[in-house]
């Protein structure tokens, strides 16, 4: 089956997403399959969808960033998560966040404000920074095609509860240089110890009972979308609770899954 930006906008509303809303994707662009126009029809339906409100895509360079290259430039330094967040942030009234590992790209009527100050932070998902602003705007997170070992707002969540052995004590000294080539030092500490993020998938089915977590399908990809509201306060609650959650790669025993949260009936305009 080809997918065209009208049936691509169509599993958007079957998904329950609120296009006045606030909507971040993580995406891998093969696992959609055949569409017509490729990877730009992709983003067409997404943009379109999205219009009346926010979209957000990762356009992090944590990979290559760091101590000996410390220079991130807003206008040219390449996404290292995937090529629809590099066409995204090439395209026309885009902006981009000026947070020199862990930006973000952002398009609709307050891209600008919700991009703001991130520059100011020193870790990658402050509270507020744009992942504590996708919170405040009780967003929706999709993941496209991946799991949720690729959901960075989960980071942000032990960032805010200050889960021990999460970041570097010390910051490095990295460097934003702004579209209009001012080069701003930004002081950054890292993420650092385990791969935290490797061992994110153990709670998919936590989230899912909690009704933080629902599924579709875009185009041939399985999806998952995430409220932020509701997954960060079940996994805020076992956090607490086992500071060590995701300190290993094993499944939850039944008694460590928290008691489900109410549903709430989402409301979609027409």
């Amino acid at each position: 089956m080809i997918h065209t930006q009208i049936s691509l906008m169509e599993q958007l509303k079957g998904m329950g997403i609120d296009p006045q809303g606030t909507l971040l994707v993580h995406s891998s662009l093969k696992s959609i399959g055949e569409v017509q126009g490729g990877a730009d029809t992709v983003l067409d339906a997404l943009s379109a969808y999205m219009q009346p409100g926010l979209l957000v895509l990762p356009t992090h360079t944590w990979s290559y960033i760091h101590a000996d290259n410390p220079r991130f430039s807003v206008q040219e330094s390449p996404s290292c998560v995937g090529i629809l967040p590099e066409l995204f942030r090439r395209r026309a009234d885009v902006i981009r966040s000026w947070h020199p590992t862990h930006s973000v790209a952002a398009l609709g009527k307050d891209a600008a404000a919700f991009t703001a100050g991130d520059e100011r932070w020193d870790t990658p998902c402050a509270r507020g920074s744009v992942y504590g602003k996708l919170l405040d705007r009780q967003a929706d997170i999709m993941l496209l095609g991946v799991d949720l070992r690729r959901n960075t707002f989960i980071h942000g969540i032990e960032e805010w509860l200050d889960i021990p052995g999460r970041m570097t004590d010390e910051p490095e000294q990295l460097y934003t240089v702004t579209p209009g080539g001012e080069e701003l030092p930004v002081p950054s500490r890292r993420h650092c110890g385990l791969s935290w993020s490797q061992h994110f998938w153990k709670v998919e089915r936590v989230l899912e009972q909690g009704g933080a977590l629902r599924r579709g399908r875009f185009g041939d990809a399985p999806v998952m979308i995430c409220g932020t509201v509701a997954t960060t306060d079940i996994l805020s609650r076992m956090l607490r609770s086992n500071p060590d959650l995701f300190s290993d790669n094993e499944p939850l025993d039944d008694l460590e899954v928290p008691g489900p949260l109410p549903k709430t009936k989402r409301v979609v305009p027409d």
